[in-house]
């Protein structure tokens, strides 16, 4: 009997990994939240599974739901929408079970930005032009930003900026982030990822909270800053140039 913590996906049922699909197909007892978990993917639950929408419970009320579920002899698993590495409170919910001595595993999902770069169309990683992908938030009504890790500090990098938690707060970001990037810099909002009701903006950070403003958006959202995003000239990458040395033996453990 154990807590599988599964990654749901960014919101299209099909975006699950076949073995959290096998493990959802066959638990008792199945935790999500309703806003974000799809009804198609709550399907694969057993016909008689108990299924318990987290959505108003806290999170101590949500533990107590699995422990018990645990102690009854029964499997669960626990959605949580894209990856459960990133801002998924699978941290929080892991140290508790610990204390309850409550075994655990963690099944990773597809994330949103991964889905938002899909539907973009773009690889967040391009040669010469932008190399390292930064994935963070913003602090309204939440918890604090630790130490050095406010938006001016990282908009210093220019690296690619993925900002979840954070599309109601578009025009402060662009005001913040504009000094390090410039006003022309390539922007993109994608809300409900993967879903049917996907919305994609693209402008830069001059014009794109005007954009979110238009449609209303505020949530389910992921904000994409970076110059990768309009990258159209630049120089292939060297693991498939011909001028590579293809006779060296690889280190081992190389995955490039």
């Amino acid at each position: 009997m154990t807590v599988h913590f599964i990654g749901a996906g960014p919101g299209a049922a099909d975006l699950i990994t076949v073995r959290g699909q096998r493990i959802l197909s066959r638990a008792q007892v199945c935790l999500y939240a309703g806003s974000l978990v799809p009804a198609d993917l709550l399907a694969t639950c057993p016909p008689d599974a108990r299924l318990v929408d987290t959505a108003e419970l806290t999170l101590d009320e949500i533990v107590a739901a699995m422990t018990e579920a645990h102690r009854a002899g029964h499997d669960v698993a626990r959605l949580c929408s894209g990856d459960p590495a990133v801002f998924s409170a699978v941290a929080e919910q892991a140290r508790r079970l610990d204390a309850a001595g409550v075994p655990y595993e963690i099944v990773p999902g597809v994330p949103s930005y991964a889905a938002a770069a899909a539907t973009l169309r773009r690889e967040l990683t391009v040669p010469t032009v932008g190399q390292t992908v930064i994935l963070t938030r913003t602090q309204a009504r939440s918890t604090p930003m630790p130490p050095g890790e406010t938006l001016a500090e990282l908009g210093r990098s220019r690296a690619t900026l993925v900002l979840h938690l954070a599309v109601a707060r578009t025009r402060q970001i662009a005001g913040e982030l504009v000094g390090h990037y410039g006003a022309d810099c390539p922007v993109a909002v994608v809300a409900n990822a993967s879903r049917p009701d996907e919305i994609v903006l693209r402008g830069t950070l001059a014009d794109i909270a005007d954009q979110v403003e238009a449609h209303g958006i505020r949530r389910t959202a992921v904000v994409i800053v970076g110059a990768a995003l309009a990258a159209d000239s630049f120089p292939d990458s060297y693991l498939y140039s011909p001028g590579r040395d293809r006779s060296a033996k690889r280190p081992t453990g190389s995955t490039g």
